[in-house]
């Protein structure tokens, strides 16, 4: 590749590292395919993406297949497909054309920059198998390869770049060998051998050398997943944490109480957060002490107006709103957060409220959102201007209501000719 294409795959990272927000990377589409109940599916995602459906339906698994591409980018991919009971588990169930290979297969694409000012796409798409797939024909792995028999393997892997003249790979792997375009536009081997249990996308560290991979790989580990936030007697929430400044939730929100004061000491704007908490517990108060050590939180509600209610005095869902408020009005928001059934534990009143809040928060960050509670879809629609899409089991495999084989939505071009 001449230096010219070269300095046109770097012109968006110039912009990301000056940190102009307008050069983030937010996430065009998704697709899996060859995982549980997801036999082959791919499809768009928006600023604020909302699916429901009824149970074992496969919501989960769409929200997994995120996780799992996260994990990609973690090096931990082979790790989180055996802690879910390995290949044989994980893999399609249903019936395969013959001489197909059993591969779970995960995708997503990247637009750098906004909308308005889109400077490409990047694509990532990653193969697991087993050792015994496809590529041994029939029998046992070779004895060379240096993989356990029932390991789950990464197979191949690409991150492409769009948006050019053509489009330009800038990583490639097959089996244990990678190769990848450096910062000169010279394609570059990997130093190493993979293990079968590695990413090439963890695995290339070189910043300097392979910036956009870098750039890539930082940017699926900032994703943030929310979905098991406990609030329970001995729930993290419940407890003081250290007293360090936290721009972003954790993913089991142990610190809460560092992110609420983080906005009320150092940022000192709570406008946000106060508006949600009075939305949905009007004439209510978040109370922040100043932190010593630790920090902590209480609620002053307005039937006692000299009582702070401690975090472990609160409700479950009035505890599980706050964690919420915190992973989505936090001092900096990561460019992706996935909320996995937000509405668990909260009263039916809440839910308005919930959305609304989401909805404000996609204004700073990409959401996605899986529910089965058809009150909370319906307030998405009402209060976040979104069409909720309905996730439905066909012939036995998880699909959305009015996905297209095309990867897109019928009522979009409907859309886009009204306006």
């Amino acid at each position: 590749m001449s230096n010219r294409s070269s300095r046109r795959c770097h012109r968006w990272l110039d912009g990301r590292e000056e940190a102009d927000a307008e050069a983030v990377m937010h996430i065009r589409e998704i697709g899996a395919a060859g995982y549980r109940s997801l036999r082959g599916i791919r499809f768009p995602i928006g600023p604020l993406t909302v699916f429901v459906g009824a149970n074992g339906v496969g919501k989960s698994n769409l929200y997994r297949a995120l996780q799992l591409l996260q994990a990609s980018a973690a090096g931990t991919l082979a790790r989180e497909l055996a802690a879910e009971g390995g290949m044989e588990s994980a893999l399609w169930a249903g019936p395969r054309r013959v001489g197909q290979p059993a591969r779970i297969k995960l995708s997503v694409e990247l637009t750098v920059g906004s909308d308005d000012t889109a400077q490409g796409e990047l694509a990532y798409d990653v193969q697991a198998g087993l050792a015994f797939s496809y590529h041994h024909e029939i029998g046992l792995p070779k004895i060379t390869d240096a993989a356990f028999l029932l390991e789950p393997q990464v197979k191949q892997e690409t991150l492409v770049l769009r948006g050019g003249r053509r489009p330009q790979t800038l990583l490639e792997r097959s089996g244990p060998r990678a190769t990848a375009l450096d910062d000169k536009g010279r394609k570059q081997p990997f130093g190493l051998q993979l293990l079968a249990s590695e990413t090439a996308l963890s695995a290339m560290r070189d910043a300097a050398r392979f910036p956009e991979i870098d750039a890539v790989r930082r940017t699926m580990l900032d994703w943030r997943f929310y979905h098991d936030l406990r609030s329970d007697r001995g729930s993290p929430l419940r407890q003081p944490c250290l007293a360090v400044t936290t721009p972003t939730l954790s993913s089991d929100g142990a610190d809460l109480a560092a992110v609420f004061a983080t906005l009320v000491h150092i940022r000192e704007d709570t406008e946000d957060l106060d508006r949600a908490v009075d939305d949905a517990f009007p004439g209510a108060r978040l109370v922040v002490p100043q932190p010593g050590r630790t920090a902590s939180f209480g609620l002053i509600f307005p039937d006692y107006p000299k009582r702070v209610f401690e975090a472990a005095e609160l409700s479950d869902g009035t505890l599980r709103y706050l964690a919420l408020a915190g992973a989505l009005l936090g001092y900096r928001l990561p460019d992706f957060i996935a909320l996995n059934e937000p509405e668990a534990s909260l009263h039916p009143e809440l839910l308005a409220p919930l959305a609304r809040m989401i909805a404000r928060a996609a204004t700073r960050s990409q959401i996605w959102v899986v529910t089965h509670s058809q009150v909370l879809a319906q307030a998405f629609a009402e209060h976040g201007g979104v069409t909720p899409r309905t996730v439905i089991k066909r012939n036995g495999e998880t699909w959305l209501d009015g996905l297209r084989l095309a990867g897109d939505f019928a009522d979009e071009e409907t859309d886009d000719e009204e306006v």
